[in-house]
């Protein structure tokens, strides 16, 4: 009789102990994250992406379970938006220029020269206009977590150093599907190539086109000096990286859930950004002694009064109160 007691009590310990690991792997929340560049310690999206897993767990240690998909394994941009939208992808970093896909407001951190250094750059983006952006997604099925960054865009190409204007001549160069980017680099005299990402480095190696403009830390991290020559640091756009979550996704949590995905994503979007600041000249020296040659560009007026128009054909495009207000910020 005893022995059947202490057989039922074990069985009963048993039972709890195995309903209570269900309970705990049925509370935790899975989180599919993918993005398109490598997973690198360098690499601006997979920074953001790892940041965004540490802080969650800091916060809510065994509460979420962050499942990374970098190098596009979940497909481009467009489909990791459309995933987000239909609740089959949870999260993603993005690049801002096809998050202008769903929305046009977004063209405003593509337009060329439009800040001066990435503090203006923070200053718009975490000020009341980047709120207005990213408010902007929740119609679309996304929810926007907020703006981490890549750095300034700069020029690769095989065939000369970008100095002035002049030099984008005739050049060939892979540029983000986006008609904004497509615009800018005809305006300086390029021939511009809309390719996406996965298919940019085979594009180069193989002289379809002459190069590309590209983030610091992305040339290094994809590996662009095997296959470039020339770097010119013509900063010509600030690359914001929107750190995104499906509105299904978010609305499945808890408030406080919600809550702490937020405050995680600002913790680690501020991480993110002194890493890659940090990152940058390290990472130029890295470049410069795989063989590429660097040049810094002098004269950036002479750029900026290349694409003018640029700013006035997309204005109604961006929202002109949005555009203005971005100009007055810059301007200072």
């Amino acid at each position: 009789m005893i022995l059947k007691a202490k057989r039922s009590l074990l069985s009963s310990l048993i039972m709890v102990s195995t309903l209570a690991v269900a309970s705990q792997a049925q509370a935790t929340t899975s989180i599919r994250l993918g993005w398109t560049t490598a997973d690198s310690e360098v690499d601006p999206y997979a920074i953001t992406a790892h940041y965004f897993a540490e802080e969650l767990e800091k916060a809510a240690p065994d509460e979420f379970d962050v499942k990374f998909f970098p190098n596009h394994q979940l497909g481009d941009d467009t489909e990791m938006l459309q995933g987000m939208q239909l609740g089959i992808l949870d999260a993603g970093v993005i690049t801002g220029t096809q998050i202008s896909t769903l929305d046009t407001a977004f063209q405003l951190n593509d337009l060329p020269f439009l800040y001066a250094d990435s503090e203006q750059a923070h200053e718009v983006l975490d000020g009341e206009i980047g709120q207005t952006l990213m408010d902007r997604l929740e119609s679309q099925g996304i929810v926007g977590l907020g703006f981490a960054e890549a750095g300034f865009r700069n020029t690769i190409n095989n065939v000369r150093p970008i100095q002035s204007p002049d030099d984008f001549d005739g050049i060939k160069l892979r540029v983000q599907p986006s008609d904004l980017y497509i615009a800018s680099f005809r305006e300086l005299g390029a021939n511009p190539a809309p390719l996406a990402w996965s298919e940019a480095f085979t594009a180069v190696q193989q002289g379809t086109v002459d190069g590309l403009e590209i983030p610091l830390p992305v040339i290094y991290a994809n590996k662009y000096p095997e296959v470039t020559q020339y770097l010119s640091m013509t900063r010509h756009t600030y690359n914001a990286l929107g750190l995104l979550i499906s509105k299904q996704t978010f609305g499945k949590l808890s408030d406080e859930q919600q809550e702490i995905v937020r405050q995680a994503a600002e913790k680690a979007i501020a991480r993110q950004r002194e890493t890659v600041a940090s990152n940058n000249e390290r990472i130029l020296e890295q470049i410069e002694s795989q063989g590429m040659e660097v040049n810094r560009v002098e004269d950036v007026a002479a750029f900026r009064e290349k694409v003018a128009p640029v700013y006035e054909n997309y204005r109604d495009k961006i929202g002109g109160d949005l555009l203005d207000r971005a100009l007055q910020i810059t301007a200072q």
